[in-house]
């Protein structure tokens, strides 16, 4: 990329605020070493990586990047045979090996090579080497010293130079408070000079003290002297001293080749770590700045398109930035933007380059989910004041130099900026001139982005194709800019509305404005319109989305609302089948003891007594039955009403349903606000508000199955249901319903079809199977009646 774009658009300041987010130093450099890449076979897998870690530091692992030593010399020095690593280094390779293995099983665990595969691409070349690890750390403590306990030997030894070393300077400490009090220098205690116990004398002690004379002091009257009697015990220390230094040798020696074999592997880790590391600051930049993945295209496509898009710096100094979207299409190659002064022109300028540099260094800008941009292989950027003494440039020379460079080297693959486009000159000069590059540019189809404020290049629109207008808003009320780009609409300068609300006499206001040319001031009138409407459409349309808002709530409200009135009918309805169900268990019960009844007066006392009998007994139990039933079970054969409204019409020979029993009978006569109802065998005398009539095609003879006195109920009842493809809650219901229709119609038995598939609904349906009283046993279909995808049930 252009060096000089790179340094105007402030590309390495912005490079530098992604690099902070490193947990290296390592991490650091790596992401300050990225540049700007036109491969667009390396940009979208790096940024797929980026966003890879950008979800994985964004779910629930609470995981952060280890630390990463700077162990690249120790790792090159392992390649040297017969090589010996400090005890430093071998330090920094333990905390090396460390953070590999738990990086390495954070990235891989719990299936994070199916849900990360790109991270687990870099997470597989780490090392784990937990005995090497281990045996560094026996041996090496965080201080980065060799420890006492690395071997028996050197716990032996340090303990011997302990011993030695306090008896030699508790000696020393008592010879010198011995010594005459003119050769004892005052506040003085035992100290070292050249590796050994010395004590500070007076220079006229000398020869008193005799021994060995180390150093004096920088006035020369205080000498520092190792006594004779210290002489023989130093010596004892020093030969202590050397035993330890081998003994320290030989383990940092045994650790030094257990890792020589591992050294390319280790070299891996290292570069592994770094690229994560690198990833990891660009993952946490991108959740700083809410940044989202941009689609790259490739170069030379005619469509760019950045939404919720913010300068990186000025993001970094203030969370109070305007974003901006632009959107491009193959037939708009020119974006020429004016306005006033202060207006952000600059900004936007800047923040359009730094969006597709840091993309394609492999960074997720600080943009929205839509962003697309092409790939650019050449940036050229005319930003700022440039002149310089020393090169005796000008700021149009500056200008020219840097327009020069864009017209020699870009193409339709290049992306141009250019700041206040024709300044620097003479107006009219410098806006042909302006006009002229701008064309051209625009007809090698190169994406360029200029800013002016000249009023002659706003007409280009107008004249050449593949240029449009924009403007940064401005308040005209406040004077005050609001920096929300607006496109195909040019932006006024201002300048007499600024210098009015500075003060400036109004006489000069008046003379200038008179002579200004009257197409600039057509010009300005319209532009002033077209805010004012603009101004108030954004006012308009505000008050539409907040009306959308609650609109959007209240449908909100009302779904919720209706979710909870399903939810308790669903509730309602299973337990008034609950209570159905438990009902016609007790009526059957009811019947049967009456029936026994009946068979055993037959044997004894004649059929007609105990039939009265037992007519009664059935009777007050369908009564006592009615008067429990649940309201949700009237509501389901309709409203509280509509028995007794229809109960007018009853008349003898006229078929109805029992709503208390849930069973049809034909009436047979009428007496006292009741009616007589044969159903089956049997005769009740039943209320008229439990009786619905039949509609006309329902009220052919009633059907009968004289098995053991039961009730049939042939119309609905099925040998067999098809559970398969029912949601839970379905199937209940609709089990329910046909064991209870079978069970009316007297069948032996049922057969239930729930199929094989994962076998959980075969098991749901035992489930209700066995919370059933009726059924007396349960079995899985043999081959010729469906196999384990049917269970045959059999009623008591």
């Amino acid at each position: 990329m252009n060096p000089h774009a790179l340094n105007v658009l402030e590309y390495r300041e912005a490079l530098d605020l992604v690099a902070r987010n490193a947990a290296s130093e390592l991490g650091g450099q790596a992401v300050r070493a990225l540049e700007p890449s036109a491969d667009l076979g390396w940009i979208v897998p790096e940024l797929e990586r980026v966003d890879e870690m950008r979800a994985f530091l964004g779910g629930d692992s609470g995981w952060s990047i280890p630390p990463i030593p700077d162990a690249r010399g120790a790792v090159r020095r392992l390649r040297i045979e017969g090589s010996v690593l400090e005890a430093g280094q071998l330090r920094d390779l333990r905390i090396l090996l460390a953070s590999s293995r738990t990086t390495r099983r954070a990235l891989l665990a719990g299936g994070g090579a199916e849900r990360f595969p790109l991270l687990a691409l870099v997470a597989g070349g780490l090392l784990d080497a937990e005995k090497e690890e281990s045996a560094i750390a026996r041996a090496i403590g965080d201080d980065g010293a060799v420890r006492d306990d690395a071997s028996p030997a050197l716990s032996r030894l340090r303990r011997d130079i302990r011993t030695v070393r306090g008896r030699l300077v508790e000696r020393l400490a008592g010879y010198m408070a011995s010594l005459p009090e003119h050769y004892r220098v005052a506040d003085a205690s035992v100290t070292v000079r050249d590796g050994r116990y010395v004590i500070p004398v007076r220079r006229e002690g000398r020869g008193e003290v005799g021994g060995i004379v180390h150093d004096e002091s920088a006035t020369g009257a205080t000498l520092f002297v190792e006594p004779p009697l210290a002489v023989e015990a130093m010596n004892r220390l020093r030969e202590l001293e050397a035993e330890e230094a081998r003994e320290v040798l030989r383990i940092l020696r045994e650790l030094t080749d257990r890792l020589r074999p591992l050294q390319p592997e280790l070299l891996a880790t290292l570069d592994a770590l770094v690229a994560l590391d690198s990833l990891y600051a660009r993952a946490r930049y991108a959740l700083r700045v809410d940044g989202r993945r941009p689609a790259m295209l490739p170069a030379g496509t005619e469509h760019y398109s950045v939404v919720n898009g913010r300068h990186p710096i000025l993001l970094a100094r203030t969370r109070d930035v305007v974003p901006f979207d632009l959107m491009m299409d193959g037939r708009e190659r020119t974006l020429l933007i004016s306005g006033p002064n202060t207006g952000g022109k600059t900004v936007l300028l800047k923040a359009i380059g730094l969006v597709s540099l840091l993309a394609q260094s492999g960074v997720i800008p600080p943009v929205s989910e839509g962003t697309r941009l092409p790939v650019f292989r050449e940036v050229f950027a005319d930003i700022g004041d440039e002149q310089s003494i020393e090169a005796s440039l000008s700021t149009f020379s500056a200008h020219l130099k840097n327009l020069r460079e864009a017209l020699e080297g870009a193409g339709f693959e290049s992306l141009v900026l250019t700041d206040e486009a024709g300044s620097g000159t003479d107006p009219v000069e410098g806006g042909a001139l302006a006009a002229a590059v701008l064309t051209e540019l625009t007809r090698r189809s190169c994406f360029t982005v200029a800013t002016t404020h000249l009023g002659q290049l706003k007409l280009l629109a107008a004249q050449e194709p593949g240029i449009v207008n924009a403007s940064l808003q401005f308040d005209a009320e406040r004077l005050v800019p609001t920096y929300r780009l607006v496109k195909g609409v040019p932006g006024r300068s201002y300048g007499l509305a600024i210098a009015r609300r500075l003060g400036l006499p109004q006489g000069v206001l008046e003379t200038a404005e008179a002579t200004m040319p009257q197409g600039e001031r057509d010009v300005g009138r319209l532009l002033l319109e077209l805010e004012a409407k603009e101004q108030r459409l954004d006012s308009t349309t505000a008050q539409l989305e907040r009306e959308r808002a609650k609109t959007e709530a209240l449908q909100r409200e009302l779904e919720e609302r209706e979710r909870d009135l399903k939810q308790r009918e669903k509730d309602a309805e299973r337990r008034a089948r609950q209570q159905a169900r438990d009902l016609l268990l007790k009526a059957r019960e009811e019947v049967e003891a009456a029936i026994r009844d009946v068979r055993g007066a037959a044997d004894q006392a004649g059929l007609d007594e105990a039939a009265k009998t037992a007519r009664r007994r059935v009777e007050e139990a369908a009564k006592r039955q009615r008067e429990k039933a649940p309201a949700e079970r009237r509501q389901r054969s309709g409203t509280a009403s509509t028995p007794r409204r229809q109960a007018a019409e009853l008349e003898a020979g006229v078929r109805v349903r029992i709503e208390s029993l849930g069973r049809t009978g034909t009436v047979v006569e009428l007496r006292d606000g009741k009616a007589m109802v044969e159903a089956g065998a049997m005769r009740l005398l039943l209320p008229r508000d439990d009786l619905t009539p039949l509609p006309p095609g329902d009220q052919g003879p009633e059907k009968r199955k004289a098995t053991s006195g039961y009730f049939v109920h042939s119309v609905e009842a099925r040998p067999e249901v098809d559970l398969r493809g029912m949601r839970v809650d379905e199937v209940e219901t609709t089990l329910g319903r046909a064991i209870d229709d079978a069970i009316l119609a007297g069948l032996p038995s049922f057969r239930i079809i729930h199929g094989k598939g994962t076998g959980a609904l075969r098991a749901h349906v035992r489930d209700l199977l066995k919370a059933d009283r009726r059924i007396s046993a349960a079995r899985p279909g043999e081959l010729f009646e469906g196999g384990t995808g049917v269970t045959v049930v059999e009623f008591g």
